[in-house]
């Protein structure tokens, strides 16, 4: 057993039955002995008989206890890296080769057999997300693998989704890019920043559902945008030809983001409002206005919290459709989308109809989404957590 593999960790026969079936994800209740200190190394994960199972480490993050990295006892170094990263670089040649989209994932998680790490491509730029203490211990080997892989990265950040002392957004390597970065998806400019917290100012796992309204799925339409963020969505609508954009969303910062958006693609604002507000208040504003919307887009996160309430997908998201179908056009479409990795995609379904019905409302699921090709799933249902139902609805 090589140097660093030396910790032996016992698992359950269900642990070791999940690893089988190629689920990656280690939980709590897989390790048959109670861990006090998780160690900052690569571990070997035995049966009852101290027979090899897995190799791997624990590290805590918000979803599960570790991960298995192999299962042919390869010792875990250098090379293991590399040939991680070379075969996810060669599984999205067609992203690279594709000169109207210069932003996608490069490396997903354990998706692409390294849970708790993921790299984004932003136009020659690497950001990297570090979700545990464990992963982010072998930083430096990481990294360095990663650049013989990648040799061609401009410039390197890291983001630190766990919890600890350090800065969340940090330069690594190479020269800061001039921002705001101006990248492309679906031909439409996306202005980014890298080093601005854990935010870069798109959500690369929507670039499919964005591609819909680029091509002209809400042409001639008028759009609402709830939870707007920097207003991607919107952008992409007005520039398939909508006819007219709402964002709204309640962090002040939305708006300034949102015109920048526009104005990167020399979209009119005339045509474009947008509104520092809470959903659900935005809502009540437009029933009594009696405004009306062709096309209502819902992407909420998963949970928020703001001075008055909180919001839960799981709990919330069948008032927010209810809502959506008052101000709805007599025929219009709902986008609905969530990336609660808890909610199961018939839950959310259910929900989603529920609240349709509630309403008395006529509606036809007509297209869906799932996370697009450079976002691989693993074997356990969380690893797929991205889910866009396009709905028609005549009230």
């Amino acid at each position: 057993m090589k140097a660093g593999m030396n910790v032996k960790i016992e698992l359950t026969n269900n642990g070791i039955k999940r690893i089988r079936q190629g689920n990656p994800l280690i939980q709590i209740e897989d390790l048959k002995q109670n861990i006090k200190k998780i160690p900052l190394e690569w571990v070997t994960f035995v049966d009852g008989n101290d027979k090899y199972v897995a190799s791997g480490y624990l590290g805590k993050q918000n979803k599960g206890m570790g991960w298995v990295l192999d299962r042919t006892q390869r010792p875990i170094d250098r090379a293991f890296f590399i040939e991680a990263f070379k075969q996810a670089i060669q599984r999205r040649q067609a992203f690279f080769a594709d000169g109207t989209t210069t932003a996608f994932r490069l490396f997903n998680g354990e998706g692409d057999g390294i849970g708790g790490l993921t790299i984004d491509y932003y136009h020659d730029y690497l950001v990297l997300s570090w979700y545990n203490q464990t992963i982010y211990h072998f930083q430096q080997e990481i990294l360095d693998s990663l650049l013989v892989a990648f040799p061609t990265a401009k410039g390197v950040v890291e983001k630190i989704r766990f919890t600890s002392d350090l800065r969340e957004s940090q330069w690594l390597m190479g020269e800061k890019p001039q921002e705001p970065l101006l990248v492309l998806e679906n031909g439409v400019s996306y202005a980014v920043y890298l080093d601005e917290g854990y935010m870069t100012g798109i959500f690369l796992d929507q670039k499919e559902v964005r591609g819909r309204l680029t091509e002209g799925l809400a042409a001639g339409k008028k759009v609402l945008n709830m939870f707007s963020y920097t207003g991607a969505f919107s952008v992409a609508a007005a520039y398939g030809g909508a006819v007219e954009t709402t964002s709204v969303d309640l962090a002040q910062r939305s708006l300034p983001k949102t015109q920048e958006q526009f104005a990167v693609n020399g979209l009119p604002l005339e045509q474009q409002k947008i509104i520092v507000m809470d959903t659900f208040d935005y809502f009540r504003y437009a029933m009594r206005k009696n405004l009306r919307y062709d096309v209502i887009i819902l992407d909420p996160p998963s949970f928020a919290r703001n001075k008055k309430k909180t919001f839960s997908v799981a709990k919330d998201y069948g008032r927010l459709i209810e809502d959506s179908v008052e101000i709805l056009s007599d025929e219009g479409m709902i986008i609905a989308s969530t990336n609660a990795a808890n909610l199961s995609i018939k839950k959310f379904k259910q929900a989603i109809e529920q609240a349709l019905n509630n309403k008395q409302a006529t509606y036809h699921l007509v297209e869906s989404y799932r996370l697009p090709a450079d976002f691989p799933a693993s074997h356990f249902e969380e690893s797929n957590y991205l889910k866009v139902l396009f709905y028609e609805i005549k009230k």
